[in-house]
């Protein structure tokens, strides 16, 4: 009787008392222990007003079952596929809906609806990556928000190949501590190719050197990535790279003279196809017949032989210091050694390596300067006042 007259009253009622009584019913039904003729009167009033015109009526409902493992189902995916005012409480609190139900209601297209579905708590494996795929960035940086989520190394590489340019996206991604060498990397693409449209747009350089600085710069990121990463991280770093076609000669020199090891070996070893421990020996002793084999099976240009050879003849003889400050210092002198000994083997003064080496070490000089005048000033007591 109570819920016929309930049915009645609403045909003529405002919208925010409609509201208001429907999310009394809803409570009543989870939590008034209702007899059974009771309970399933007020189910049919809540799925009649399902078709209420008012939103707010509908979002009141919304709200009174989002949370509850006792809501009727029916009702809940009613409310799913409303608009995303509707939709959004059940979306994010429901414990009913399954994975399947929530990857499909983000892929409905809005934008909205995407970001109700990043911020449920926990959110799944499974739910994660479909936002990744389909999720406009937004969603996506909500997902990157939600520290409940289950975000595979997949989906951070997904989510850095589609949004990395948006800078808000880059950030979150740079701010997490789980990304690997290559998303890192993918995001350096991103930046550097941002960066080569501003100085283009702004005139401050010509096409040809803001691509040069761009590509300097995704190099340097590359070299940095690698140094002391682990086999698998660089492994992965230098399938990224060769898919990319950014793992060129230059790169490897610059490893190589920057003191790592770890990029050239594991370049080596990928396109060679030899045991790793056989590369590192190989490597580690420096120049010698072996070596050159192994350089020309893995396909690497002859022209650039000599200046490997000459680079690990030189980190050879030097011992490489990985205290602060002390990189940039090792590396100047190293590119100082080998440009001496690759001048010799240099046909002339135009050669591309030489100049490519001059240009390395340029930039070597540049970074220990820096980092002297960073610890000469640490210490430094601040100015007075007057």
């Amino acid at each position: 009787m109570i819920i016929r007259e309930f049915l009645l009253w609403v045909r003529t009622a405002p919208a925010a008392e409609r509201a208001d009584a429907l999310a009394a019913l809803a409570r009543a039904y989870l939590h008034s222990g209702l007899d059974a003729d009771d309970k399933e009167a007020a189910e049919a009033a809540m799925t009649v007003l399902l078709d209420d015109p008012s939103p707010l009526v509908r979002g009141a409902l919304s709200g009174a079952l989002a949370s509850s493992p006792h809501a009727p189902r029916h009702i809940l995916l009613a409310l799913v596929g409303d608009q995303h005012e509707v939709a959004g409480p059940i979306l994010r609190r429901s414990p009913l809906l399954l994975d399947s139900e929530l990857i499909d209601a983000a892929a409905r297209g809005d934008v909205r609806i995407e970001v109700a579905v990043a911020e449920r708590r926990p959110l799944s494996r499974a739910v994660a990556a479909a936002l990744g795929e389909v999720g406009s960035a937004t969603a996506v940086l909500a997902l990157l928000s939600n520290d409940s989520a289950d975000l595979a190394q997949f989906t951070l590489s997904r989510i850095a190949e589609r949004h990395g340019a948006e800078a808000s996206v880059r950030e979150a991604l740079l701010d997490r501590s789980d990304i690997t060498s290559t998303v890192r990397q993918r995001l350096a693409r991103h930046l550097a190719t941002e960066l080569d449209g501003l100085l283009g747009a702004t005139g401050w350089l010509n096409s040809e050197r803001a691509r040069a600085v761009t590509c300097e710069a995704v190099e340097r990121t590359a070299v940095l990535l690698s140094h002391g990463g682990a086999r698998k991280d660089v492994a992965e770093l230098v399938e990224h790279l060769l898919e990319e076609r950014e793992l060129t000669p230059a790169l490897l020199l610059r490893s190589l003279c920057a003191g790592g090891l770890e990029l050239f070996e594991e370049t080596l070893v990928r396109l060679s196809g030899v045991d790793r421990r056989r590369v590192a020996a190989l490597c580690v002793d420096g120049p010698s017949a072996g070596f050159d084999a192994l350089y020309r099976r893995a396909g690497l240009p002859d022209a650039a032989l000599p200046a490997f050879r000459a680079a690990l003849s030189v980190r050879k003889e030097a011992m490489v210091d990985d205290s602060p400050g002390a990189r940039a210092q090792f590396s100047r002198r190293m590119l100082e050694r080998v440009l001496t000994r690759y001048e010799l083997d240099a046909p002339d003064e135009s050669d591309h390596l030489m100049l490519m080496l001059r240009r390395f070490a340029s930039e070597a000089a540049r970074l220990e300067a820096r980092a002297f005048a960073a610890a000469y000033t640490a210490d430094a007591p601040g100015e007075h006042a007057a």
